[in-house]
């Protein structure tokens, strides 16, 4: 289960696909207001995004799972887990990159509350839209608004009291610009099961890039099942999650 940045789509994970072994899923998660569903008004808190992913989910049985989360998805994904580990659905990993922890809450000035022309400044310096894309105010609208409600929705989250016994692998890079990076290995406090991080050359969207890509993966089909002489990654079957807003969110 693949989780984007704030204002991500699935195209973040492009560089996935052609990694993935043929007996391996790839679900990307795409929330009300992005990519494809920007006709739809965003979730703004991460509870409602976690229960329509789990109902999303619900229909691929008790098959072994990992998610990796980007940013805005670590904090997604850290919640989405413990939501499956509250079910009796533990995933076997959680991948958290480009992200401090939890029990490091985000304090004012929140970055949601920045303009637009603040808040663009900030993507074009991070990497995150290209000085071209920006320069497009006719699509530059909705990513803003996007990213302003996944922002929202990380900001505003409150840690739970205990931790998860899902194991963690962190990840960072060297020269990212919004994450401290002293604190990646402080995900350790997070969880009770095991734990391990490491560092990449890059900046905030390194994860992204096909070899950091590999490292990672490769991390990931440690901990999942796979059936003896299972050949090399083909590019296996990719899927879009919704993420459907829940019923009782109005």
């Amino acid at each position: 289960m693949a989780l984007p940045h704030a204002g991500g789509w699935p195209a973040a994970f492009a560089t996935w696909r052609p990694l993935i072994p043929d007996d391996v899923e790839l679900l990307v998660a795409q929330l009300p207001g992005h990519g494809a569903r920007l006709s739809e008004e965003p979730l703004r808190r991460v509870e409602p995004m976690v229960a329509g992913l789990v109902e999303e989910l619900s229909g691929h049985g008790d098959l072994p799972t990992v998610i990796v989360g980007h940013s805005f998805g670590s904090v997604l994904g850290y919640a989405l887990a413990r939501a499956l580990e509250a079910l009796g659905r533990p995933p076997r990993l959680l991948v958290v990159s480009a992200r401090q922890p939890p029990c490091f809450p985000d304090t004012a000035p929140f970055a949601h509350r920045r303009t637009d022309a603040e808040l663009l400044e900030h993507l074009v310096m991070i990497g995150g839209v290209s000085t071209r894309l920006a320069e497009r105010e006719e699509l530059v609208g909705p990513i803003l608004a996007a990213v302003r409600a996944d922002l929202e929705a990380m900001e505003t989250y409150t840690r739970p009291e205990t931790e998860t016994a899902v194991p963690v692998l962190a990840v960072g890079a060297a020269d990212d610009p919004v994450v401290v990076t002293r604190r990646i290995p402080l995900w350790s406090l997070e969880t009770t099961g095991g734990f391990r991080w490491e560092m990449y050359e890059g900046g905030h969207f390194s994860f992204y890039e096909p070899e950091v890509t590999a490292r990672v993966l490769d991390r990931v089909l440690e901990v999942i099942p796979r059936p003896v002489g299972a050949g090399p990654p083909t590019g296996g079957p990719e899927r879009t999650l919704p993420g459907r807003r829940h019923a009782s969110v109005s």
